[in-house]
């Protein structure tokens, strides 16, 4: 049964993520959560590129993980948190410039399990990678109180 997420725990939970250091270091941007979905950015930065000139696949990897993440802790009670314990990518095509487009989405939400797709594309919707996650629901392991405090769900 889809859900609508309130506004205002979205705005919290970015509020939260997109400051935290890794996504900063990586200048990532969690811009929007939905019911099974996530979108995500990283404007492609000298600090992104391996030494042949494109963006290194652990930004790929990044990107598909919070993406696919995101898409499936969506659906997740609120009062649980997840952990990757899996990455699945496929490499598609290099980046040099511009922004990579991370877009997730939840395949399947279980007890214990979740399972998260997720695509990166460049400005002009070109496909450069693709990858799966899977993430282990786990008790105990929440967002801050400024986010817990705000309903998910309308």
């Amino acid at each position: 049964m889809e859900k609508k997420i309130n506004p205002a725990w979205i705005e919290a939970v970015r509020g939260t993520v997109n400051p935290c250091p890794y996504f900063e270091l990586q200048q990532m941007v969690l811009k929007d959560v939905s019911w099974g979905g996530a979108l995500l950015e990283i404007p492609v930065q000298t600090r992104h590129m391996q030494p042949f000139g494109v963006v290194h696949g652990g930004v790929f990897a990044s990107i598909l993980d919070a993406a696919g993440f995101w898409a499936v802790f969506s659906q997740a009670d609120p009062e649980v948190g997840m952990t990757t314990v899996d990455l699945k990518i496929n490499y598609l095509a290099p980046a040099s410039s511009g922004r990579l487009i991370g877009r997730g989405r939840c395949i399947k939400l279980g007890r214990n399990l979740g399972l998260g797709e997720a695509v990166v594309e460049n400005d002009q919707g070109k496909l450069l990678a693709h990858g799966t996650t899977t993430v282990m629901v786990q008790e105990g392991l929440r967002l801050p109180d400024e986010v817990m405090l705000v309903p998910k769900y309308l």
